[in-house]
């Protein structure tokens, strides 16, 4: 069976808001890169979607960013999407599929489909995974940063108590940390 994923960069005080924390230089992003290719599917929310895309497919056009930049985001192009949504009316990009349907159902249906891991990513979707159990594995990438506001990790969110297994953990030049969990 696939393994879902969560990953999602955080700043030392929970701040999950990309807008409060632009902080990912060259050997964050191609640990990004990296987890990108361990993966065949990318599950997001409508918000999330609309950040990462038509963003990183231009990048992936333009080729006028860094190396780094511009690794992730052909990793990310040519990787299919599932975007969960009622409002989003049509994709961006040829390898995305909108589902309107339980999201309960259709991660159990992906999960069970032949293939890699599953990656999923944002607040909302991800958050609602966490509640119902599907989240097999957690990767965060903790900015040093204090933003003092802005969405919070798992805001919101009623969880019994969630023990996590660290299984891996790596430090960055620029002070970012990884941290990959398991459920145990």
């Amino acid at each position: 069976m696939r393994k879902l994923i969560f990953a999602i960069n955080t700043t030392l005080d929970g701040c999950v808001d990309h807008t409060k924390m632009m902080f990912l230089d060259e050997e964050v992003l191609q640990h990004h890169a990296h987890l990108l290719r361990d993966v065949d599917l990318l599950v997001y929310g409508r918000k999330t979607y609309q950040v990462m895309v038509p963003y990183w497919p231009d990048i992936a056009k333009s080729q006028s960013e860094t190396k780094a930049d511009i690794e992730f985001a052909q990793t990310f192009v040519s990787i299919n999407k599932v975007v969960f949504s009622r409002s989003l009316a049509s994709a961006e990009d040829g390898n995305t599929r909108i589902v309107r349907t339980n999201l309960h159902d259709e991660i159990l249906k992906l999960k069970q489909e032949p293939g890699e891991n599953i990656l999923v990513g944002g607040v909302d979707i991800p958050s609602q995974l966490i509640k119902l159990g599907l989240v097999d594995e957690y990767r965060f990438v903790v900015v040093p940063i204090v933003a003092g506001e802005g969405r919070r990790l798992m805001e919101g969110v009623s969880l019994e108590k969630l023990r996590l297994r660290l299984v891996e953990s790596k430090i960055f030049k620029s002070g970012c940390v990884a941290l990959r969990y398991l459920k145990p």
